[in-house]
């Protein structure tokens, strides 16, 4: 609790327009280690790692890392080695768990949207944009973490949750990268070949890269599937282009031996939009680290 009134009074004084932020050194976990914080809803809990020589005094870039369906934080950092590139890169990726239990592990609350169970979250379940944005503050009030430059990705359902953070809290994130799950809002009810234009408002231009695999048949870039996905990959990046004004024709090209990217340019604010698509690729971590990272930082808030 002490921990806790100290983070508060940090806030209080930033609010004030205090200096409480320039002299806030990171008091956050050993790198790698559980740290849980506290929230209305209950206790929650988030992996941490933070870069070899990183210094407490000065913020460093945050990547909120969602996992997939089922899946847990901890084995989401292990199995896509964003850890290794973070490292590289000097940024701090924060792994948590989402707040529905599901098999050995959670889903994340889409609103209106069946989880990989069958059944649509229902008004009591654990809002998981409250208790990412409540992370992002955290970290931000302990000096942990530059509030500008904070991104996020995912994988399949984490995919779609980091798609649903772009939607409904734009403000908070500089950039995202949705991995076999990128979204522009829940399908049409009357045409869900379409995303639904009600259920996806950001409040700013936000650049979005996604990675997929054109033989992935879980969220597959044609279409189809469960329920919670139905339109095609291009069907909402071409969305995501509409909604951050982007003017350009869009253009594809090959980025590596069996890569090929598809993006728009030209849009406000220089919020690209980019899709990245494995030749023979599954339903799985797809991604260059590095190239996520050249495309996210790249961008501040």
């Amino acid at each position: 609790m002490s921990r806790f009134l100290a983070s508060l009074a940090c806030l209080i004084l930033l609010m004030l327009g205090g200096t409480a932020h320039a002299a806030a050194r990171c008091t956050a976990s050993p790198s790698g280690t559980a740290q849980t914080i506290t929230i209305n809803e209950g206790r929650r809990s988030v992996v941490l790692h933070l870069p070899p020589g990183f210094d407490p005094a000065r913020p460093a870039p945050l990547v909120i890392l969602l996992h997939g369906s089922g899946g847990t934080g901890a084995a989401m950092l292990r199995d896509s080695k964003l850890a290794e590139a973070a490292d590289r890169h000097g940024f701090i990726v924060a792994a948590p768990d989402a707040g529905i239990a599901h098999d050995k592990g959670f889903v994340w609350n889409i609103p209106g949207v069946p989880t990989v169970a069958g059944t649509i979250p229902g008004p009591d379940a654990p809002n998981d944009v409250a208790f990412i944005g409540t992370l992002i503050d955290q970290l931000a009030v302990q000096g942990c973490i530059d509030p500008a430059r904070v991104y996020a990705t995912g994988l399949s359902g984490g995919g779609r949750m980091t798609s649903w953070l772009g939607c409904v809290a734009a403000d908070r994130f500089a950039a995202i990268a949705p991995v076999v799950g990128l979204r522009a809002g829940n399908p049409l009810a009357s045409d869900p070949t379409r995303p639904d234009p009600a259920t996806c408002r950001p409040s700013r231009p936000l650049p979005v890269i996604a990675f997929a695999g054109d033989a992935d048949t879980t969220n597959p870039i044609q279409g189809g599937g469960a329920k919670y996905w139905s339109y095609t990959m291009h069907a909402a990046e071409m969305r995501w282009a509409t909604l951050n004004g982007c003017t350009a024709a869009p253009t594809t090209r090959w980025v590596g031996p069996n890569v090929y990217e598809e993006r728009y340019t030209g849009c406000r604010g220089g919020a690209d939009v980019a899709g990245r698509i494995t030749v023979g690729g599954g339903h799985s971590w797809v991604v260059d680290n590095d190239a996520l990272w050249a495309f996210l930082s790249r961008h501040r808030r």
